[in-house]
């Protein structure tokens, strides 16, 4: 069995993005970092059959546009909100 991987502090998330392209795996870690603040991408082959795994772990206390609007409205509403 394998071991529990570490769970990383409130107000963060690990975050693994797995590409056939090294290129677009940092496209999409990009995206994240202009909507987090995130520590530095580290990356690994992501197995016999080539690719890449991006690993990189963001900050959601301290999110920018665009992802600050979409974690207000994704929220559930708070008990107030619904019988407001």
């Amino acid at each position: 069995m394998k071991p529990a991987e570490p769970v990383p502090p409130a107000g963060r998330a690990d975050v693994r993005i797995v590409s056939a392209s090294p290129d677009t795996a940092r496209r999409v870690a990009e995206v994240l970092r202009r909507c987090f603040d995130s520590t530095e991408q580290r990356s690994y082959p992501a197995g016999r059959g080539g690719g890449t795994l991006l690993h990189l772990t963001v900050d959601t206390t301290q999110p920018a546009e665009p992802a600050r609007s979409w974690l207000t409205t994704s929220r559930p509403p708070t008990a107030d909100e619904e019988h407001g």
